[in-house]
């Protein structure tokens, strides 16, 4: 399977959270399993490191390696498909993130209600 992680699952992921549930946690160690992490999150991360939203020690591109994931990248057609989705849901990072799950064809693994709502990607829930 072919999962892209929502920010919030890697970063708990990374810290051993008990918010992410132990079949996300399944999912993401097989290594059956592709995982990606998308630029997104890594702007998402250090966007808010820096308002003071968010504490995150380290690289998040360093972490995304040392745990064996896949780096994605954001491409134009990411955000012209972000653009275009009809879908209320105001937080731009979400909106990229499912447009690139849709691109590429992965499950986005999320604890975020608003996506499961969404219904135009499949979904992995991770809470």
């Amino acid at each position: 399977m072919k999962l892209l992680l929502d920010t919030h699952a890697f970063l708990w992921w990374d810290s051993g959270a008990s918010r992410l549930n132990a079949e996300a946690r399944r999912v993401i160690a097989d290594p059956v399993n592709q995982v990606f992490v998308s630029a997104v999150s890594v702007w998402e991360i250090a966007i808010k490191r820096r308002l003071g939203k968010l504490v995150f020690d380290g690289s998040p591109a360093a972490t995304i390696a040392a745990n064996g994931f896949f780096e994605l990248v954001m491409t134009p057609a990411d955000g012209e498909l972000a653009g275009a989705l009809d879908w209320a849901h105001k937080d731009p990072f979400d909106k990229l993130l499912v447009a690139q799950a849709m691109r590429v064809g992965a499950v986005f693994l999320t604890a975020d209600t608003a996506v499961r709502a969404f219904g135009g990607v499949g979904v992995f829930w991770a809470g």
